[in-house]
């Protein structure tokens, strides 16, 4: 334990788990009197599970990789609702839309005066984040990231005033889940445990979430993708994906994430899938400098069991693929001509990659994106 690194770990105040738990929200939010709740068209058909009651405002046009002129019709919609209360019912999407919904309908701050960190000047509405995946863990977390589709690129915006009044992971959100979706925001769960756990900022504390958000991860992702009604399993993966949002916070993910960021705002790509077929590289690329701690990860997952000959590239390759996850860039659209774009953004995320244990070059980027394709 170092005495010379200070970290600061913000939660939600009040954090609901099991199945049925979305339920509680309505006792939980009495006395708010206008609601307004943000989802996806899918999502919004589960706001009758949470009891709300007054006046209730729903905002369902929040896609996959939300930009700005998503942020900004959603924050039009909150002004002409003046909520009390603020839910976000989706994905990680939902999430992040919904925290900055919430911290700035009732202000002057723009996207831009809010964007880097602590620069929010406040909030004054409650914030309730209902999960219905597992994979950002973006309930349990500080940060939001919008897309500039002018720049091509992600706008975070990271501030303790974005922390929920109210998590609530309910298992049975997430039934409906696809095993492609389910296996792919698993991963990414996972990538978020992994990428913190080696990080240049790793920390004892965080060790300590990410060690048991891998572990979860290991025993039951594979169940979630063969049952969707996997209770237990649904349950273990919300959990996984709350312990990687915690991990995000004081110390953050490092090159698989900036690797998978361009492949979300410049080929479309869910950001659970492009970090999917990213992790096998990043991992293996890390090994070299994080021996003991890959070592870990790799019983945690179960991968030495079946690994035999395979170096940790392909078992890790296998164990994504082996889930249902397509993992070719190809597959995806992607063409060989857009890799060194791909490279060029990715390399330039700084304050990822500047994370990332193992000193990682353009060239290199470039030969994962090209390995991956």
């Amino acid at each position: 334990m170092s005495k010379s690194r200070i970290i600061t770990l913000h939660q939600p105040k009040r954090l609901e788990i099991g199945a049925g738990a979305s339920a509680r929200v309505g006792a939980w939010a009495e006395g708010a009197a206008r609601v307004f709740v943000l989802a996806t068209p899918h999502t919004s058909g589960f706001v009758e599970h949470l009891g709300l009651t007054g006046e209730v405002s729903v905002f369902d046009a929040i896609p996959g990789e939300p930009d700005i002129p998503t942020f900004e019709a959603a924050l039009a919609a909150a002004r002409e609702a003046r909520p009390d209360l603020v839910v976000g019912l989706g994905g990680g999407s939902v999430l992040d839309v919904a925290k900055l919904v919430a911290a700035m309908w009732d202000g002057s701050q723009t996207l831009r005066d809010v964007a880097g960190p602590n620069r929010v000047a406040g909030r004054r509405t409650r914030l309730a984040q209902v999960a219905t995946t597992a994979g950002t863990g973006s309930e349990a977390g500080i940060r939001s990231l919008i897309t500039d589709p002018g720049a091509g690129a992600k706008i975070a915006v990271e501030s303790p005033h974005l922390i929920a009044d109210l998590a609530v992971l309910d298992p049975e959100l997430t039934y409906s889940v696809p095993p492609a979706v389910t296996a792919a925001t698993g991963i990414d769960a996972m990538a978020h445990c992994v990428e913190a756990f080696t990080n240049v900022n790793a920390h004892p504390v965080i060790d300590g979430f990410a060690r048991m958000g891998i572990d979860l991860v290991g025993r039951y992702l594979a169940r979630a993708v063969a049952d969707g009604t996997d209770t237990e399993a649904r349950e273990g993966m919300m959990l996984a994906s709350f312990y990687g949002g915690i991990c995000l916070g004081p110390v953050n993910t490092a090159a698989g994430h900036a690797l998978a960021y361009p492949l979300g705002t410049l080929l479309h790509l869910p950001h659970g899938l492009a970090n999917a077929i990213i992790f096998p590289h990043v991992l293996a690329y890390n090994e070299p400098v994080a021996t003991e701690k890959t070592a870990e990860i790799v019983r945690a997952l179960g991968l030495a069991e079946h690994a035999g000959n395979k170096g940790l590239l392909q078992v890790a390759h296998d164990f994504c693929a082996g889930l249902g996850v397509q993992m070719s860039l190809k597959a995806h659209g992607a063409t060989e001509d857009q890799l060194p774009r791909f490279a060029r953004d990715a390399h330039g995320i700084r304050r990822l990659m500047d994370n990332n244990p193992r000193d990682m070059s353009e060239g290199d980027v470039l030969a994962i994106y090209q390995a991956a394709f």
